[in-house]
């Protein structure tokens, strides 16, 4: 099958990655699947797939945008989706800065993934909003943006925040991804 249909999809849910890469393969895509960094360097020794899905939060030490830059230091041209559940501005930035085209919040389908991997350029005329931050979403930014610095460590962030680790633990329970 040729580069261009290849698929990666590093993801650290069996069943997740299972049931999105049986979707892509009805799609015609052939799809290889990493549940960690290690796993992304060792298929890419063997393979150079045209399109990635990378969860942003893995289990172990290296989040997603480790494989992220990984994969496009090995082929810059390849479509990047980050695909997450702890959405954030940071993180969404250095995703792109580290060579994602796209940065789609969970839950996401087929239809979303195949969708941005088709608005890798961008899009100049997206409309421009005058709506201000408010203070808890700024402090969510915030909160995200050091989880990102510290691996999703939540006591290391606590600490940098300067809050009690169970403060941080009940904003997190509390927030809902959107």
């Amino acid at each position: 099958m040729e580069t261009e249909r290849q698929l990666l999809i590093v993801e650290d849910d069996e069943a997740f990655a299972r049931t999105l890469g049986r979707s892509f393969e009805r799609r015609g895509y052939g799809v290889s699947h990493a549940s960690n960094l290690d796993e992304v360097t060792a298929l890419l020794a063997t393979r150079t797939p045209g399109y990635a899905v990378v969860d942003l939060k893995l289990n172990g030490l290296a989040s997603g945008l480790a494989c992220v830059q990984a994969l496009h230091t090995h082929n810059p041209a390849m479509l990047i989706v980050v695909l997450t559940g702890f959405a954030s501005i940071a993180t969404a930035v250095e995703a792109i800065k580290l060579g994602a085209c796209h940065y789609l919040a969970k839950p996401s389908n087929t239809d979303d993934i195949e969708a941005a991997f088709g608005r890798a350029a961008g899009n100049a005329e997206v409309e421009l909003t005058n709506r201000t931050s408010s203070i808890k979403t700024l402090e969510w930014e915030r909160i995200h943006e050091m989880l990102a610095e510290t691996g999703f460590n939540i006591s290391e962030t606590a600490r940098r925040l300067g809050m009690h680790r169970r403060t941080l633990a009940r904003k997190l329970g509390k927030q809902q991804v959107k």
